[in-house]
């Protein structure tokens, strides 16, 4: 576990952070790239990523304070602290969707259209994200077995873990290489996006089985599991309708 990456005189380069601030330029590079594909203005996609970042980093720590409501009212002062970690994607998500309607309504671009071209782009700088958490040693997994061959030992431990970040960013990266091939057969418009959501919910989902900083709640579930169930249902119900409202005007034109 390596939390701090440099020291630069008085200034300390934090690994969560930077691996946060690489995917995020990736990210953002690579839709910069591919705008043209998407029939998008170039010179809106910095603007629309430093949206979805902030608007991200935002809500991502609303959740996260809300989960662990009793220690941050103990430690007020931790709340801005973010070099430990304290982010939850699914805050993320919400608040990053929320600023990306208003940027590009108020620009004149189709949400649907943007989040196609972002999709698989926020699949990739989560994987660089989740390595930040290895490096960091948050989003930590469960005591792993002594025959397991991956697995991991933090400082001032002795058990093995399961490398749940490593998990993570592994399925991550393939979720990525999926959507970029299936951007290439889009069909309609939200159908990358929306096909986004799928994966991720289901990754999560699974990938929850084997951490250890949440507590379950709910028939050995976390809250996070719930939300991902909630998530999958929403954007399952979400595809059909889109891809029926597809079919129907293919039918009408």
């Amino acid at each position: 576990m390596h939390p701090i990456i440099a020291k630069i005189g008085p200034l300390y380069v934090y690994s969560y952070g930077l691996m946060v601030a690489v995917g995020f330029a990736v990210a953002t590079l690579l839709a910069y790239k591919h705008a043209d594909d998407f029939k998008i203005n170039k010179d809106r996609i910095i603007d629309l990523g430093i949206v979805m970042l902030v608007c991200g980093i935002i809500g991502a720590r609303i959740v996260y304070i809300a989960l662990n409501f009793q220690y941050y009212v103990k430690n007020p002062l931790e709340i801005i602290n973010l070099t430990k970690g304290g982010l939850v994607w699914y805050g993320a998500f919400i608040f990053g969707m929320i600023g990306s309607a208003w940027f590009v309504k108020k620009n004149r671009i189709s949400f649907w259209t943007a989040a196609d071209l972002f999709a698989p782009y926020i699949a990739l700088a989560q994987a660089f994200g989740r390595i930040g958490c290895l490096l960091n040693g948050c989003c930590y997994g469960a005591a792993a077995p002594s025959s397991l061959l991956l697995s991991v030992v933090f400082p001032d431990e002795s058990i093995l873990r399961y490398p749940t970040q490593v998990f993570s960013a592994v399925a991550l990266l393939l979720i990525f290489v999926i959507l970029r091939i299936w951007q290439k057969r889009r069909h309609f418009g939200g159908e990358i996006f929306i096909g986004y959501g799928l994966l991720y919910s289901v990754k999560r989902f699974g990938v929850e089985f084997f951490r250890g900083d949440y507590p379950k709640i709910l028939y050995g579930l976390t809250i996070s599991q719930l939300i991902s169930a909630a998530v999958f249902a929403a954007c399952l119900s979400l595809f059909i309708y889109r891809c029926l409202k597809w079919k129907s005007f293919l039918k009408s034109a």
